[in-house]
């Protein structure tokens, strides 16, 4: 990562080496709670990200305590008796997460602490998720009165289940690190201690792939997944656009070429 690091009270950037960003959200006092700067903060990383053209992956994680215990109910008291700026925020959130899962890499949650709410919103906007053996997710929206609005009704069945989705959200209560993990929610549970090394294997294993063949992977499975294509419909796409990189791309000749010449491969990203 060649960009500049940012580091403010509500959110850091620094690189993980490698081509690895790491985004800490960095708001301790108030367990990373989510609000309308820390969107907008979020928002200029990602801008930062795509305009330093040599990330290949990006972790998330929170500071202190907590991953991000979901939104400031404090400044939420106020923005809710607004009906300009409310539907304003929502947009944003909306647009910021849309904009989370079209990166043309992966997007890692690193889960410390409590996730809650917002925060389980965003760590369903990622592309996937290892969590310390402390965590604890929830979404609690239904424990304040709220309702979920940044993803956690439309992704959080489609990742567990509709079943356990609507117990978690309907109950209120808190998964532990292991039962997330068994039911799909993160993919790997390490020791507290082991959480952000063990991110930055997995991104920096990745970052060693062809940007091309990861942006290419990450488009076509996500699409059959949000598009709910049938099976006929998502191995065309696949079909197609397998042929269009093996054929076209400069990478998938290179690492075949790597293989030959059992030398490590130089993708370019092309």
């Amino acid at each position: 990562m060649t960009a500049s690091p940012i580091n403010c009270e509500y959110i850091s950037l620094s690189s993980g080496g490698s081509q690895v960003a790491l985004v800490t959200l960095n708001r301790t006092s108030s367990l990373n709670a989510i609000d309308w700067t820390m969107i907008r903060r979020l928002d200029e990383v990602l801008d930062e990200l795509l305009e330093d053209g040599t990330v290949r992956a990006l972790l998330i994680t929170g500071a202190g305590r907590a991953f991000s215990a979901g939104g400031d109910l404090k400044k939420y008291i106020e923005l809710q008796q607004n009906p300009v700026d409310f539907p304003r925020f929502v947009d944003d959130l909306h647009r910021v997460f849309s904009r989370l899962r079209g990166l043309p890499f992966p997007a890692i949650a690193l889960v410390n602490g409590v996730t809650a709410a917002g925060g389980l919103e965003l760590l369903l906007n990622c592309d996937f998720a290892l969590a310390a053996a402390s965590a604890k997710i929830g979404d609690g929206h239904l424990n304040f009165g709220q309702m979920g609005g940044g993803g956690v009704l439309t992704l959080l069945p489609r990742i567990v289940g509709l079943p356990k989705a609507v117990e978690l959200l309907l109950t209120g209560r808190f998964l532990s690190a292991h039962e997330a993990e068994d039911w799909g929610l993160v993919s790997r549970v390490v020791a507290d201690e082991d959480l952000l090394e063990a991110g930055m294997q997995i991104a920096r294993d990745i970052a060693s792939k062809s940007a091309l063949g990861v942006r290419n992977a990450k488009e076509v499975m996500n699409g059959i997944w949000s598009d709910n294509l049938p099976l006929a419909s998502g191995l065309r796409w696949e079909l197609d656009r397998n042929a269009r990189y093996c054929l076209t791309s400069e990478d998938a000749s290179e690492g075949l070429a790597a293989f030959s010449e059992k030398r490590p491969p130089h993708y370019q990203g092309r």
